[in-house]
């Protein structure tokens, strides 16, 4: 079964990655940062080898995301960042094929376990199925 684990964060987090104080974080250093990238990587370094591993990716800062919706005269609306009031949003994410719930529950837990600075948010991560459609059930 294929799996998308996502982990979070808010603009916030992503400015104190990059040097900007925040009441609620301390910034992080470049060591902080690498330890981190290396932890991630080794994680996908195993999915690879296991065969579970089918993509992942850090996401851009919230402040870049741009919002498409229909407007109530049918228009389309545009909104881009950066909002006033970032709630939490996917950080990044990996796409997993693993045989069991079970499996992708031991990774995720994984995950939470990523080196990060003392009073850093640890978000929780959460791991979604994607449902196999056949043609016929859509």
């Amino acid at each position: 079964m294929k799996y998308l684990v996502m982990v979070r964060g808010t603009q916030a987090d992503y400015d104190v990655q990059n040097g900007k104080g925040s009441a609620d974080s301390p910034v992080w250093t470049e060591k902080d940062l690498q330890t981190m990238y290396a932890y991630m990587g080794a994680i996908n370094d195993d999915l690879a080898e296991t065969g579970e591993f089918l993509d992942a990716n850090g996401l851009a800062e919230p402040k870049q995301i741009r919002h498409v919706s229909l407007g109530k005269d049918g228009s389309t609306v545009i909104t881009d960042g950066p909002y006033g009031e970032t709630k939490e949003l996917m950080a990044g994410y990996w796409l997993l094929e693993c045989a069991s719930l079970e499996r992708v529950t031991e990774i995720a837990a994984r995950v939470t376990r990523c080196p990060i600075p003392e009073g850093v948010p640890n978000y929780p991560v959460e791991i979604r199925p994607v449902p196999v459609f056949d043609a016929g059930d859509l």
